[in-house]
């Protein structure tokens, strides 16, 4: 890996109606065609990504969306992709044209507001028409940065890129660690990698090569072994390490192979706690025990990587959870961005780690499965419960731990 993952990468949008530049301002804004420019009203369709270095505030994603006053059958597809955006988006650039400032951009702030999204009102094509003082005031009353640009001539694209710097969130430039906030320097985490049919040909998967690179990142060591040589490497060092760290499908071997004394947990339960909400997650693997044969649960996973023989989430997980319950379950999949609307019909969500999106997307999730009243947890989570070791891969995480075991205490 040489590149940010986009999951990453600081996401924003650009939000407005048709023909209003957005297009022309990211291409302007990258120094690069990114998108199609036209004359003709939407030709924007699918959302378009540019990744880049986004000096000097970082890896960042910038994502055109169509026209949020689309019409027709089509239309309605399109803003309904650009709402998708919305779920994942950082910081939104709402962009007026020179046909001023009117109700679709009043309501996609209002959105923005409602989602605790930073936003930025962006006036484009000043060349033809200059916003409205009226505008302009109320604006500056809700306290939303204004930029003017012109694409065309390079106007205002210095402003544009200070205002993105300026309204980047802070939990961007001071991002949470994944691991090395146990670890402490110079002390040592054992990494367990099974290499299976899921793991990438000459490499390893995200979410281990993120955490080795946050251990280094803390000045702290690593040493990274498959769950076969594990009890062996473990005699062999002279001191205990400071934690164990397993891929969760080997979550068994690994706990039995671990002293108790040794703290444990998995790569799929530290992304729970990096990219989302660990303590509502574990909260939400209570329901577990609460299944029954014909239930149905979703399971979703941010990648889209094509299954293999024995998924993780199409085969073993489900299979596990099965055997839990001691019946069948009812499953369905979602992949990449997608995700129901309607959640009413499940009674449990599973999560991935989420390593290939966002954590605005995955704390989205998160808030809409508590508002559908649908538990909801993650692959590790959900894995150690059903092997009864949860406790154990949670301790390292108090109050996690303190809210799957007061989620998991029968009522009195």
């Amino acid at each position: 890996m040489n590149k940010a993952p986009r999951g990453m990468r600081l996401h924003i949008g650009f939000f407005g109606r048709r023909n209003v530049g957005k297009s022309s301002l990211l291409n302007a804004l990258v120094r690069q065609s990114v998108s199609i420019v036209s004359p003709e009203a939407g030709t924007t369709t699918d959302p378009v990504e540019k990744p880049m270095e986004f000096l000097p505030l970082g890896p960042v994603l910038f994502i055109d969306t169509a026209g949020i006053d689309d019409t027709g059958a089509l239309g309605d597809l399109r803003i309904g992709r650009t709402r998708q955006v919305l779920d994942r988006t950082d910081l939104g650039l709402v962009v007026a044209g020179s046909a001023g400032w009117g109700e679709f951009e009043e309501a996609l702030l209002d959105e923005f507001a409602r989602r605790g999204v930073a936003a930025v009102a962006v006036f484009n094509q000043v060349d033809v028409a200059a916003p409205a003082d009226d505008v302009l005031a109320g604006l500056a009353a809700r306290r939303v940065p204004v930029v003017r640009t012109c694409a065309r001539s390079g106007e205002g694209l210095a402003a544009l890129r200070e205002a993105i710097l300026r309204a980047a969130p802070d939990d961007f430039i001071d991002s949470p660690a994944i691991l090395r906030d146990l670890v402490p320097p110079g002390e040592l985490a054992v990494l367990v990698v099974p290499i299976d049919k899921e793991a990438p040909r000459g490499r390893l998967i995200l979410p281990q090569v993120q955490t080795i690179r946050d251990l280094l990142d803390g000045d702290a060591t690593c040493l990274v072994t498959k769950e076969r040589e594990l009890r062996g490497v473990l005699e062999r060092l002279t001191r205990p390490p400071a934690i164990v760290v397993t891929d969760s499908q080997a979550f068994r071997q690994v706990a039995a192979d671990t002293p108790p004394a040794v703290p444990l947990t998995s790569f799929s339960i530290l992304f729970a706690r990096f990219k989302g909400d660990l303590a509502e997650l574990a909260r939400g693997a209570a329901a577990i025990a609460t299944l029954r044969p014909g239930d149905r649960v979703l399971v979703a996973e941010a990648c889209s990587h094509h299954p293999i023989a024995d998924d993780i989430g199409r085969v073993k997980l489900p299979r596990w959870l099965t055997e839990h319950v001691g019946g069948p379950l009812e499953f369905d999949t979602v992949q990449g961005h997608d995700f129901p609307a309607d959640l009413g019909r499940y009674r449990l969500v599973v999560h991935c780690g989420g390593c290939m999106q966002n954590r605005r997307e995955m704390l989205g999730r998160i808030l809409r499965s508590r508002a559908a009243g649908v538990p909801v947890t993650n692959y590790g989570v959900a894995i150690a419960a059903t092997m009864g070791i949860l406790d154990r891969a949670l301790a390292p995480f108090p109050s996690a731990l303190a809210a799957w075991r007061a989620a998991s205490t029968p009522a009195s």
